[in-house]
């Protein structure tokens, strides 16, 4: 399948900012489930974008403005070819030993709640492994119900499930938590899900999660949708959690106040994607 995508994030300053450092996790890495076609990323008034890979294998650029300016406007459009490989991710860049991402950060620490969610899964699975990251998926998304609004940005995983609501990027911490106190690797992903053909816009990329299955590799869980990464879904970003693959982060001197708004357009192109 060829998706188009469009995505712009514009910040909104109250006053001007003198100096604007952001790092852009916004381009999609190729692995045997994705091809990338073409990509680009512009910032009016930041001149050149330099890019390089951090150490999760992200390619990253640095969006530097180093005069006044009252808004930061950042646009992303490109085209992916992908492939479904039933949440399978081979083929990818991978700078660390699986065994990393057994480790815990603020937002993925687990709980008692956590860690009962995913001692109930490991039993009911009775030794499968696929089947018990099934089954934590499910009872994380039974447990957490999808809505905008009742969390933000530093959410933990304890905190979503006591919220019993929250977003993509919940129920993927949740389920990174439970996996990982079970004793199996589980890591961040953002990206694009393609929701329907139209391409109709929305307001937010999406996120989910992978797991590191014995015996089969990385599986993508897409817990809000209760299903694991097909061709629908574009992967852009990997970490041990929301803050070292989100798409955009940085800092500002002055401003105050800012708004920011985001428009994402997933669309499934015209054209047949080459296999």
């Amino acid at each position: 399948m060829r998706i188009n995508v469009e995505h712009e994030t514009r910040y909104t300053y109250e006053t001007p900012v003198s100096y604007t450092i952001q790092s852009l996790r916004l381009t999609p890495q190729p692995f045997d489930g994705q091809v990338v076609r073409s990509w680009e990323i512009e910032a009016p008034g930041a001149g050149f974008l330099h890019a390089f890979t951090d150490s999760f294998g992200n390619l990253t650029h640095t969006l530097v403005i180093d005069r006044p300016h009252e808004e930061v406007v950042i646009r992303v459009r490109g085209k992916v070819d992908t492939i479904d490989t039933n949440g399978l991710v081979a083929g990818a860049l991978e700078p660390f030993p699986p065994l990393f991402y057994l480790r815990e950060t603020a937002q993925s620490k687990p709980d008692g709640a956590i860690r009962a969610l995913a001692g109930a899964a490991r039993t009911a699975a009775e030794g499968d492994h696929l089947k018990g990251l099934h089954i934590l998926m499910n009872s994380i998304r039974d447990a957490i119900e999808y809505q905008t609004g009742e969390t933000h940005v530093h959410t933990t995983a304890v905190e979503a499930l006591a919220n019993g609501a929250g977003v993509c990027q919940d129920h993927a911490h949740v389920f990174i938590a439970g996996a990982r106190s079970i004793g199996i690797p589980a890591r961040y992903v953002s990206g694009y899900l393609l929701h329907t053909d139209t391409g109709e816009e929305s307001e937010a990329a999406h996120a989910w999660a992978e797991a590191l299955v014995p015996d089969l590799g990385w599986v993508g869980f897409d817990v809000a949708n209760r299903v694991c990464a097909h061709d629908n879904y574009v992967r852009v970003g990997v970490g041990l959690d929301y803050w070292e693959a989100s798409p955009v982060r940085g800092m500002r001197r002055g401003g105050g106040e800012e708004e920011l708004a985001v428009s994402v357009r997933v669309a499934q192109s015209g054209g047949a994607a080459q296999q």
